[in-house]
């Protein structure tokens, strides 16, 4: 059976040459989380801590999480061209990265093995949940302007983390942040030029303009020092490759992760993951599914269990390699609009995945301040989402603003998903609409408002 018959090209009006474009043209405006992922788990030296292993440098450990999400997002994708024969790639996904190494990690202090394993267990729990259909009780759970405020806050989470690598925001003691040093620090001149230039060529529609800003900045920095206009110490270099395939420290370290968990705080962690991830999924399908044409009459994604099923399954292998949750990217319709139609537009994406693994050793040379332009390029990205939001109902504005503050501002995606959850019921209460409040939308406020008690009250051990 050829590739035509296999993923049924005629019947979606589609042909080899125009799934294989559409697929090259999903990677490139995804590759960049080859960088981008591995410079987020491995943490910020000596600031926030994430993925540290005994024995190995910092470049090491990027290179051994470069290989793990290469792969990672080419089980995924494999999965979702064979199984749900859709265009739509996966990779590990921007934001849940960013709660694994810098709240899970860096501000509740759990080991990152055990975080490891909240991603396994989260990824095990969407698995059941799609299998017997449970997706429609899910989503009528969580209160609707938290779930359309959860992407915006998201993007102010990341372009705050970018912004700070990047020397543009630093710590004050009066106000808290403040910007950097800009017209003086070299990082911070460059990571300006490259974060416009980003920008500039993500505006013109170049493809690969995000791996390509990356680039470009890096190899200007390189330059710049190589030529003596900076000081070698100024930080514009990551220094050498130290490259590595061998992943055996990551791969299967949730399993140890599992022999160190305390109760609440774990079941938390896996709450956050497999809430947003969930919904990052399913608005994210819609979205490409509505640049594709594939939605039915009212407005959903037919047979949408096959690839959550997908994106389940790539988030419980991806944690047993070793790097956080798998998620449906947004890029994806990019590949759609150049006429993706079937699974042989992901598959392209997969195969080309693997074949980036040659250049791991790149991606590990990568300065921080560089790699994370996408960060606040995307960040800006998803700030569109909070249109969805009604800002006219009061009702809404309440807790869909908490969602959006409280994340950049306490550095903790779940922490903003709790205070947008705990104000729903009581605005809508005080409101006097109680017909829109469920008894689960009371239980999940009532776990968040017990967790943030004895959290605050010194309760908990560090550890949690």
């Amino acid at each position: 059976m050829g590739l035509t018959e296999y993923f049924d090209l005629d019947a979606h009006n589609t042909t080899v040459r125009t799934e294989v474009l559409a697929g090259i043209t999903t990677f490139l405006t995804m590759s960049y989380i080859v960088v981008v992922n591995p410079s987020i788990l491995a943490g910020i030296p000596d600031a926030k801590p994430g993925i540290i292993i005994d024995g190995y440098s910092p470049a090491q450990v990027r290179s051994m999480l470069a290989v793990v999400t290469i792969l990672a997002a080419a089980v995924a994708t494999t999965i979702m061209a064979f199984y749900a024969n859709r265009p739509f790639a996966q990779a590990p996904g921007l934001g849940l990265n960013a709660f694994f190494a810098f709240t899970v990690v860096g501000a509740l202090g759990i080991p990152w093995q055990t975080a490891l394993a909240a991603v396994v267990v989260e990824g095990i729990i969407f698995i059941a949940l799609t299998a017997v259909g449970a997706r429609e009780y899910i989503i009528k759970l969580f209160p609707k302007p938290v779930k359309f405020a959860v992407g915006t806050g998201i993007g102010l989470f990341l372009t705050i983390i970018g912004l700070q690598a990047m020397g543009i925001v630093v710590d004050d003691g009066a106000t808290l942040v403040t910007m950097g040093q800009v017209a003086s620090n070299p990082v911070a001149i460059l990571s300006v030029f490259g974060l416009f230039l980003t920008f500039a060529l993500y505006a013109r529609g170049v493809k690969g303009s995000i791996i390509l800003g990356i680039a470009l900045t890096t190899v200007i920095g390189w330059a710049v020092t190589q030529f003596g206009l900076v000081s070698p110490d100024a930080g514009l270099v990551a220094g050498g490759p130290g490259a590595t395939y061998d992943i055996s420290p990551l791969a299967g370290a949730f399993l140890s992760g599992l022999g160190n968990i305390e109760g609440f705080a774990f079941a938390l962690v896996v709450f956050t993951f497999f809430f947003v991830d969930f919904f990052d999924t399913a608005g994210t399908l819609v979205g490409v599914g509505q640049a594709g044409n594939f939605l039915d009459e009212d407005g959903n994604l037919p047979d949408v269990d096959k690839p959550l099923m997908a994106d389940a399954v790539g988030t419980t292998v991806g944690g047993m390699l070793g790097t956080s949750t798998v998620t449906t990217y947004i890029e994806s319709a990019t590949g759609v609009e150049e006429g993706g139609r079937t699974g042989l537009t992901a598959l392209v994406v997969a195969v080309l995945f693997l074949a980036s693994l040659a250049l791991v050793p790149l991606a590990a040379a990568i300065p921080l301040y560089a790699s994370h332009i996408a960060l606040v390029v995307i960040g800006v990205v998803m700030l569109s989402n909070v249109v969805d939001i009604d800002w006219n109902d009061i009702t809404h504005t309440v807790p869909a603003g908490m969602t959006i503050l409280v994340m950049p501002f306490t550095y903790s995606i779940a922490y903003g998903i709790a205070a947008g959850i705990i104000s729903y019921p009581l605005v809508k209460i005080a409101a006097g609409e109680f017909d829109d409040v469920r008894p689960g939308h009371l239980v999940l406020a009532g776990a968040f408002v017990v967790y943030f008690f004895v959290r605050t009250s010194g309760v908990l051990s560090s550890a949690v």
